[in-house]
């Protein structure tokens, strides 16, 4: 669907809607926009008057001219000829917008243009029609978005990868090394999914619904359900590459968590949360309506898995293994 900004009657509506003390999400469903675009035009638009401040606040028609006035500004390569002949000249001749942008700033030129305006025209409909982006050092026909996600190399480095992981981690010799994953379920579902955990050594299973795929939600949730073990008993994770993981950063100072992390496209390098995502559709298959499981019924599926008798346990059940090792802790 194409992008449409907001009019004036959308504003008014906004206005109105505030004022009588309407919440932003039931101001967004009701003018059929997403509530972080209506956040973003409350915040944008937003009028204040340092000498009357009982003033300050968001109007239809003030916040409808300050739009205006900035794609006035983004149109300054359409209006004004002869600063686009400038430009466009230069790109021919192998210049980079920023470079353009600097040297009018250089020159102290009387009109000036910003490198992200020029970047906007070379990718607007004049600018392709013209062929522009040709000229650029990257000669993209389209633009990348501005804050695109970063290459998985950065956000998952090499010295957190699996082949860099302690060897007894492995070998499953000590106690608190776990693994982590998200079973995902039907799209009708939304973003809610289940986390699951495991504990390497005595195979102990944790799982707890999590209604938001974003990576600091279900961090903040998995230190919430990781802080109440103690120390010895979380030493590290293991994940793979899955943005829902990115901000591992944040289990070192929250809850000294270390954070390791399976090749790409490698899930079988933590088998041990892969055999229980298995063993745990049994009771959560795709279809199952997550927004009726209640965390009493999650203990009871936890429950089960965790009191199974396990053949690489020497048939004790996971419960009996990790209450052992938590003993040898105390």
């Amino acid at each position: 669907m194409a992008h449409t900004e907001l009019d004036l009657r959308e504003r008014r509506a906004i206005e109105d809607m505030l004022n009588a003390k309407v919440p932003v999400s039931k101001i967004a469903a009701e003018i059929g926009r997403h509530r972080s675009t209506v956040y973003r035009e409350i915040k944008r638009n937003f009028f204040t008057d340092e000498e009357l401040p009982y003033l300050n606040g968001y109007y239809g028609m003030v916040a409808q001219r300050e739009a205006s006035k900035r794609r006035a500004r983004r149109r300054k390569l359409i209006r004004l000829e002869a600063l686009r002949t400038h430009v466009v000249g230069r790109l021919i001749e192998g210049w980079t917008p920023e470079q353009i942008a600097g040297r009018l700033g250089f020159e102290d030129q009387p009109v000036r243009v910003s490198h992200e305006t020029i970047y906007a025209y070379v990718y607007s409909k004049e600018g392709q029609s013209e062929d522009l982006a040709r000229h650029l050092p990257s000669r993209r026909r389209k633009r990348r978005l501005r804050y695109a996600r970063r290459p998985r190399g950065q956000v998952f480095p090499p010295d957190r990868s699996i082949h860099q992981r302690p060897e007894y981690v492995a070998t499953r010799e000590t106690f608190g090394e776990w693994e982590g994953d998200l079973m995902i379920f039907e799209r009708s579902q939304g973003k809610m999914n289940v986390a699951s955990l495991v504990e390497r050594k005595t195979r102990f299973a944790v799982l707890f619904r999590n209604n938001d795929r974003s990576s600091t939600h279900f961090i903040n949730k998995l230190m919430d359900v990781m802080e109440p073990l103690p120390q010895p008993a979380r030493k590290s994770i293991t994940f793979d590459r899955g943005f829902e993981f990115r901000e591992w950063r944040k289990l070192k100072s929250g809850i000294g968590t270390e954070s390791w992390f399976c090749d790409p496209q490698a899930p079988w390098q933590k088998g041990s949360v892969e055999n229980l995502n298995k063993r745990a559709r049994r009771y959560l298959p795709r279809d199952t309506q997550l927004a009726a499981l209640s965390n009493r019924k999650m203990k009871a599926i936890c429950d089960r898995l965790n009191g199974t008798p396990r053949k690489c346990l020497g048939w004790r059940t996971p419960t009996e293994a990790f209450r052992a090792e938590m003993m040898k802790l105390r």
